[in-house]
């Protein structure tokens, strides 16, 4: 199983621990993200990854190269531009399309979540559905929600500002995303948008023509965002607590 790490932002809002590096290597407890991030995709027996990179690409690139790929094999998707998740995506696709004849899903994974979720279970869910798309999502507090059918199917999306439905749904369900993404790569050919450009919206267009994007329900699994500086310090503290 391939699968790409989202590691291009900015992290604006990891400041200042982001001042003079990107927030792929950003530490926790003596790690950077993206070691915790790729450890937990080799513990699911992925071994090829494609890492897109911006900010401080260099730095990372020389991690990487530090760190003997981390015993995988790992390939740089530079954006001289930041391309937003669905660029820096449909950008990387040709990682996913090499093997013409394979159509194994991959995994879509934000370098600033820490989670226990279980991939391999998401993964198994992702082909019983024979979906096109699988998310992970919690029932938890949040500004902004993914919105789900009863046959949890994505149908919209909520924040404070407005509800957006894309398909008819009776009492949709309101729940947080992970940030972690199972995608069957036959996606690549209904991306039809081009540069710059989120990979929600194109997932709402997706939803509201038919296609199956599901809701992997992974209430019972730890989660956390690791977007802000009290954000890696509590996970840091919680780490700490969960060692013997």
């Amino acid at each position: 199983m391939k699968a790409m790490i989202l590691a291009a932002g900015l992290g604006t809002r990891l400041r200042p621990l982001t001042d003079d590096r990107p927030k792929a290597l950003v530490e926790i407890a003596g790690r950077t993200l993206l070691e915790i991030t790729l450890s937990r995709l080799r513990a699911f027996e992925v071994r090829e990854v494609i890492i897109n990179v911006h900010h401080f690409a260099d730095m990372i690139v020389e991690y990487l190269k530090a760190n003997h790929d981390f015993g995988m094999r790992i390939e740089v998707s530079r954006e001289e531009a930041l391309l937003d998740t669905g660029g820096g995506l449909k950008k990387a696709g040709y990682f996913f399309l090499e093997d013409s004849t394979r159509d194994e899903p991959f995994i879509l994974h934000n370098v600033d979540v820490l989670s226990t979720i279980d991939l391999q279970k998401m993964a198994q869910f992702h082909g019983e559905n024979q979906a096109l798309v699988t998310l992970a999502v919690q029932e938890r507090e949040s500004s902004r929600c993914l919105l789900f059918n009863q046959q949890l199917q994505l149908c919209g999306r909520c924040s404070p500002e407005r509800t957006e439905l894309v398909r008819p749904a009776h009492r949709p369900l309101a729940l947080g995303f992970c940030g972690i993404h199972v995608i069957s790569p036959r996606i690549f050919a209904l991306m039809r948008e081009e540069g710059v450009f989120p990979i929600v919206p194109a997932y709402l267009r997706l939803a509201a023509q038919g296609e199956k994007i599901v809701a992997f329900r992974a209430d019972e699994f730890y989660w956390r965002d690791l977007g802000r500086p009290e954000n890696v310090a509590q996970a840091a503290q919680e780490l700490k607590q969960a060692t013997p």
